[in-house]
């Protein structure tokens, strides 16, 4: 009845279920960050074990067996860094890298700049950290990796909070699109739905008047047959 409000409508429709996906992609992009960021809290929390065994090796008071001790656990600290940024990954995707990888996700309509947002993924470099040699050939030498071990928890720290950064702007981006979605729905629905009070009005309406006309035709039929009978 409406072709022009079809059409409208039919845009209206469209834009919702892209929103629908939009939302999605959202919801996406913040699982990656924060897979990304709690690899990297794990990592923060190796580094601060490794520079609790640095301090303990600047110890002079230690023993050459002491310090064995700690390297065995150092050593073993650094491996568990490379394995997690190694298998630290989203749908097959790496997330933590020494070089840097930008993601981008779709969360608007339209193709425009405006439309995406792009979240980096990598460029935390701790190369330096798990190439330290030793922390039990001396005190010295156990101190010297301070240094290293304070300029990776930086790095991995200035990570993480760029991860949370992004997670926060997502969240807001995920209850911005579902207002829109819901403006939209409603906008829609006025076009393509039924004024449910306007209906149940004229339907009243047009009961009433069709148990008048049986009322009226009953009653004209009753006058015809008395008729018949005062003719027979």
């Amino acid at each position: 009845d409406d072709a022009a409000g079809l059409a409208i409508s039919e845009s209206l429709k469209s834009q919702v279920r892209t929103l629908t996906v939009n939302e999605r992609n959202a919801g996406d992009a913040i699982s990656m960050a924060q897979t990304a960021e709690g690899a990297l809290g794990e990592i923060s929390n190796i580094v601060l074990r490794m520079r609790e065994l640095a301090t303990q090796g600047s110890n002079g008071a230690l023993q050459s067996s002491d310090r064995d001790f700690i390297q065995t656990e150092f050593t073993n600290l650094q491996a568990e860094i490379k394995r997690i940024m190694t298998s630290t990954k989203f749908n097959g995707k790496q997330l933590i890298t020494s070089s840097d990888r930008s993601e981008a996700y779709q969360i608007g309509v339209n193709n425009t700049a405006d439309d995406r947002i792009a979240i980096t993924f990598g460029g935390i470099k701790l190369q330096s950290l798990t190439a330290v040699a030793r922390v039990n050939s001396g005190p010295g030498n156990a101190r010297s990796a301070l240094d290293t071990i304070d300029s990776a928890l930086f790095k991995v720290s200035q990570a993480r909070a760029r991860f949370g950064a992004m997670m926060n702007r997502f969240e807001t981006t995920i209850s911005n699109i579902q207002s829109v979605r819901l403006n939209l729905s409603s906008a829609n629905s006025r076009i393509r739905d039924i004024d449910v009070a306007d209906e149940a009005a004229t339907q009243s309406k047009n009961q009433v008047l069709t148990q008048a006309g049986t009322s009226v035709l009953s009653q004209a039929n009753q006058n015809t047959s008395l008729a018949l009978k005062l003719l027979g």
